[in-house]
């Protein structure tokens, strides 16, 4: 599956800003049918950074969120700023 397809845009608030801070994670969009694997394997793809974990949520929009956790090695400020967040 197409990884542009798959991760959709970035989720930015004031409760995820604070999660690339606090948990070095970062919130997505992401395609209602994708699963855990798929998205990992996208953003990896994307951004060439490791995955430590994938936390998915479907608000009350209807939307579902994937909360990506990363490897100590990676930050997740340095992807943010790469991606315009800041």
């Amino acid at each position: 599956m197409d990884p542009y397809a798959v991760i959709v845009r970035p989720h930015v608030t004031e409760k995820t800003m604070n999660l690339i801070d606090r948990n070095n994670e970062l919130t997505f969009v992401v395609l209602r049918e994708s699963n855990k694997a798929t998205i990992k394997n996208a953003f990896e793809k994307l951004f060439d950074e490791k995955v430590k974990s994938i936390n998915t949520h479907i608000n009350s929009k209807g939307y579902k969120l994937a909360y990506i956790t990363l490897t100590e090695e990676s930050k997740a400020e340095d992807i943010a700023v790469r991606m315009g967040v800041f």
